[in-house]
């Protein structure tokens, strides 16, 4: 089969509605399942361990990297790990199915660099960053430190952008779906 082995990546600032284009793809797209990362975070209410995250607990995320268990990882905040286990791609592929990865940049580039092209590397960007402002405010669920770590790092992150295969600008998300299901639909069928 064509798509045997082959990767999805989205990566984007926080508010370019990357998370909203995935899960349009998922929906539409009966060949692809989603990447669940693993992390050491504690489960929100509204979480399902093994849907949302594969929560575990500091010690046991510190010995899957010992034991070479993760395809990438990052300690994004002290003590605070998240990372794409290769167990989770083996069992996507096992089932015959293409694995989508809506990860942070640098873990992005990180699983790029191991996949090569195997892998679509897809960049979502808001049309500006006053775009990505208003999106971020009108979440409402922001503190004034927290809003502002989110610009300062969505500044850093679209520098990244050229780094990728693709860069989908979601300027109207009907538009940024319909651009991204033909991009995973050529990519997908593309006999390498």
């Amino acid at each position: 089969m064509p798509q045997k082995n082959k990767l999805l990546l989205f990566c984007g600032p926080s508010g370019s509605g990357k998370t909203t284009i995935v899960h349009h793809l998922l929906s539409t797209n009966p060949k692809l399942s989603f990447s669940v990362s693993a992390t050491t975070r504690a489960r929100r209410a509204n979480e399902t361990d093994g849907i949302d995250y594969h929560f575990i607990s500091v010690d046991e995320f510190k010995k899957k990297i010992a034991n070479d268990e993760f395809v990438e990882w990052e300690e994004v905040y002290n003590g605070g790990y998240y990372g794409t286990l290769k167990s989770e791609i083996k069992k996507i592929w096992d089932a015959n199915h293409i694995p989508v990865f809506d990860v942070d940049v640098e873990g992005g580039l990180k699983i790029k660099s191991i996949y090569g092209e195997q892998l679509l590397a897809v960049f979502v960007k808001p049309p500006s960053l006053e775009h990505l402002r208003l999106r971020l405010k009108a979440r409402n669920s922001e503190t004034p430190e927290s809003y502002q770590a989110r610009i300062t790092k969505a500044e850093l992150e679209l520098t990244y952008a050229p780094r990728f295969d693709i860069v989908i600008v979601n300027d109207t998300l009907e538009q940024a779906q319909a651009e991204a299901r033909k991009l995973v639909e050529n990519f997908t069928s593309a006999k390498k």
